[in-house]
């Protein structure tokens, strides 16, 4: 089923592959705990931190939690590479046969 044209499909499969690189290599920064992305953290209310281990244990929640949506974001990706690259096929395919 033809839904996008070549050129489309192109501009899908790079823009999958730039996605799945970057938001894989951040999930894997976020899951380790990178300093240099904890600006990018949903704030942590201070009245609620009560202990320095509770506000550690809350820190590595909010790590992980930015990891699993990174790694959602690149499977979505993901599945837009392999539509993209179907619709590239089929084109390529359809345009051989005329």
């Amino acid at each position: 089923m033809h839904l996008c044209g070549p050129k489309l499909s192109i501009l899908g499969i790079i823009l999958s592959v730039w996605g799945i690189i970057q938001l894989g290599l951040l999930g894997i920064f976020y899951y380790y705990g990178a300093v240099a992305l904890s600006e990018d953290l949903p704030e942590l209310e201070l009245t609620d931190v009560t202990t320095v281990e509770f506000y550690y244990s809350e820190l590595e929640d909010k790590y992980m939690q930015n990891a699993y949506n990174c790694w959602v974001a690149t499977f979505l990706y993901l599945a837009t590479l392999i539509f993209s690259a179907q619709q590239y096929w089929f084109n390529k395919r359809s345009s051989l046969s005329v």
